[in-house]
């Protein structure tokens, strides 16, 4: 049995008994077979010294037994790394920051709580999957839908602890701002509820955010301060009109305007979908095309093509044969939700704006539905995400395909920092990394990299490392990841999120006076957890007896 840093063997199988009085003996897993079920599949250290193993996992299925454990681990000092359902895959799956701590696995919790469909919410526990909160919903005949991520069968709260994002209406899309109050066992074992649920016998804990005093909720959003054991969210009433329009512009200078213009729309609101850009000249694909993309490859193109792509050519020499082809340089799909007459305006005034704005514009209707869908509906949607629908589609990245027949990789790690919603920041962006990319030996997928636009005034400039089961390439790519890491910052873009390996190293860039922030959450972490007991290391929140430096 491996036991966890600092604990001996003697004193870890005492633990290991009042864990198995806590949860039941089934429930404790010691044996390395079962452990390393919790090995993160995409680690970039696969097999290495350095790659990140528990010691041992428990899985309660209720909030007294989350206490219990966390009593037990604090009075022994064994470091726990609580989990939801383990699918956080690219930014580290189920395996702990600090080698040997037992996890923490809430997965048994899979219960939907509540849900109010007059007034829009739920409340999960933390095993509730996107695929679970859906199939609930349609079950029970609940015209509310989920706003859900890539992965579909990721926890509904991991997923907004992590602060992830989906692709429905702007106010649900940022999945962490969407939720409204939550129950958490601290690393004494203490329950705390926020907001009105610090009020017994609440009647709008998850309708009234903050409460009564000091607004806490964001302290347990990519931290190791405690157990989220309950969460409401705000949940999007399912609409009477589904509409989804494409905007095309001719030129490579268009992009400026072109985001311009959408990001006045998205804040005023004409449209409050996911707004998906593309370029159909570079072969970059829109998020809906994306699966078709990762399978198939980009569209065949003929020869005159193939020696713009031979020589390296710079994006905006490709606009000649755009003109030429009657290809858009870029695309933009606005998604619009509501009945159908208001809709259909919305969409109608969205094109005289661009068509008054970028000479040359073309616009075509691509989707319209009314709503709820039936089953053959749902088989026709060129990305189910925007109706709330979960899906898998996103393990196309690096999957055997005939656009990669030979060299499937083993996951992938996301480099994903935050740019300004501009035009010419995306422009930047993509000449800062092609040149970083060269100079690091990369590859990068496509001739142009676009940005996630998930947030109404930022973009997310998202990029898959590839892992692959060889310790040389990963060391290569690992390398060039925390080179990249510094190369945004000198630019201004942090992370806003990425894998357990590189979390010291985003944490370092956030360096403002003297890394003043970094000694903040320390501060709060040695209040609520002076023994360290949750998550070392996690987000680069070491505790004390394990700080570097």
């Amino acid at each position: 049995m491996r036991t966890p840093p600092g604990v001996n063997a003697a004193d870890f199988e005492v633990a290991v008994r009042e864990f198995e009085g806590a949860v039941g003996k089934d429930w404790v897993f010691t044996s390395d077979a079962d452990v390393d079920l919790y090995r993160d599949a995409y680690s970039p250290y696969w097999g290495e010294p350095e790659e990140k193993i528990a010691s041992a996992a428990v899985a309660p299925s209720s909030v007294e037994e989350v206490q219990a454990v966390v009593r037990i681990a604090n009075r022994h000092k064994i470091p726990l790394y609580p989990i939801s359902t383990g699918k956080n895959l690219g930014y580290g799956g189920s395996a702990p920051v600090l080698s040997g701590s037992v996890v923490l696995d809430l997965k048994r919790m899979n219960r939907v709580l509540e849900v109010n469909e007059k007034q829009a919410y739920c409340v999960v526990e933390p095993g509730v999957s996107y695929f679970d909160l859906y199939r609930h919903l349609q079950e029970n005949k609940i015209r509310l839908w989920p706003d859900v991520p890539d992965p579909g069968w990721g926890s509904v709260m991991g997923n907004a602890l992590d602060r992830g994002a989906g692709y429905t209406s702007f106010q649900f899309r940022n999945h962490f701002d969407a939720h409204c109050g939550m129950e958490v066992v601290l690393a004494n074992g203490e329950l705390v509820r926020t907001g009105m649920g610090a009020m017994p016998n609440a009647k709008t804990w998850q309708a009234y955010k903050s409460g009564f005093g000091p607004y806490i909720d964001g302290i347990f959003s990519q931290s190791n301060l405690g157990v989220v054991t309950k969460m409401g969210f705000w949940l999007m009433p399912e609409p009477e009109t589904y509409l989804r329009g494409i905007i095309g512009v001719p030129r490579y200078e268009d992009l400026t305007s072109l985001v311009e213009i959408m990001t006045h729309l998205e804040n005023t609101k004409v449209f409050s979908g996911y707004p998906d850009l593309a370029s159909p000249l570079l072969g970059v694909p829109t998020l809906a095309g994306l699966h078709h993309f990762l399978v198939n490859g980009p569209p065949q193109r003929d020869a005159e093509y193939g020696a713009l792509l031979q020589r390296g050519a710079a994006p905006q020499e490709y606009e000649p044969y755009g003109r030429k082809h009657k290809l858009p340089f870029w695309s933009l799909g606005l998604t619009f939700y509501g009945p159908e007459n208001v809709v259909r305006a919305q969409w109608e005034h969205a094109k005289e704006r661009f068509r008054k704005a970028i000479p040359g514009s073309t616009f075509e209707d691509r989707e319209f539905f009314k709503l709820p869908l039936n089953d053959e509906q749902k088989g026709k949607l060129e990305y189910p995400a925007m109706l709330g629908i979960p899906n898998l589609r996103t393990f196309a990245i690096g999957a055997r395909s005939p656009l990669n027949p030979n060299n499937p990789s083993s996951g992938h790690m996301w480099f994903s920092p935050i740019i300004p919603r501009t035009g010419e920041a995306v422009l930047e962006a993509n000449k800062v990394f092609r040149e970083a990319s060269r100079e690091l030996g990369l590859q990068m997928l496509t001739a142009f990299s676009l940005p996630v636009p998930c947030w109404e005034r930022s973009f997310i400039f998202i990029t898959a490392f590839s892992v692959f089961r060889d310790p040389v390439v990963n060391k290569k790519n690992r390398d060039a990841f925390r080179r990249l890491v510094e190369i945004a910052a000198e630019h201004g873009w942090g992370e806003y999120r990425t894998a357990t390996s590189f979390y010291d190293d985003v944490m370092r860039v956030y360096s403002f006076n003297d890394h003043s922030l970094l000694h903040l959450h320390e501060t709060i972490k040695d209040a609520v957890d002076p023994n360290g007991i949750l998550s070392a290391g996690r987000y680069g929140i070491w505790p004390k007896h394990l700080r570097r430096g």
